[in-house]
């Protein structure tokens, strides 16, 4: 599938509520838990995704439309969610995503990109030179892996319990 704006919008606008629907009111086995040593928690993912709205996405696109190959790309913190998170609820995290993704998706709406912005170069501190195609593109897959990656740290929190059917579950196998 090629890079397609509206296609887009259809996984970025549905990415909170899919993420309330699957982590709000559960317990704390199923989000706090992780895969190991710098790996991420459910919690941790939220925390992670909100660092991204206030960071990433906007700003690298903001720098791309403005400043082109110029000036690089601030590095993004991928732990800075620990420190930001501390004292918050997962409630208010997913309260925190839903409100910042929806400022974000507003503000993405209303710069009518065309094909030849979609076509400016960034400068990003590891990757070199990249289009602002590929950075909403990223963004998109970013949301999917995420998703992916709580289900899948979910799914290994029964991984015992569910004896020899291990063996059908790739999930688990992550």
């Amino acid at each position: 599938m090629t890079f397609d704006i509206n296609r887009s919008y259809e996984i970025l606008d549905r990415t909170p509520a899919v993420l309330r629907t699957l982590l709000a009111d559960l317990s704390d086995e199923w989000v706090m838990n992780n895969e190991g040593p710098e790996t991420f928690s459910p919690y941790d993912v939220m925390g992670h995704l909100i660092h991204g709205e206030k960071t990433d996405w906007r700003e690298r696109t903001t720098m791309i439309l403005e400043h082109g190959v110029s000036k690089t790309f601030v590095p993004f913190d991928r732990f800075a969610q620990t420190e930001a998170s501390k004292g918050k609820t997962l409630q208010q995290l997913l309260h925190e995503f839903e409100r910042l993704r929806k400022e974000n998706m507003i503000w993405f709406r209303s710069l009518n990109l065309t094909e030849g912005d979609l076509d400016k170069k960034g400068l990003h501190p590891v990757l070199g030179q990249v289009t602002l195609r590929h950075l909403l593109s990223a963004w998109v897959v970013h949301d999917l892996t995420h998703i992916a990656q709580i289900t899948r740290v979910m799914a290994k929190q029964y991984k015992e319990e569910i004896g020899p059917w291990t063996e059908f579950f790739r999930i688990l196998n992550f």
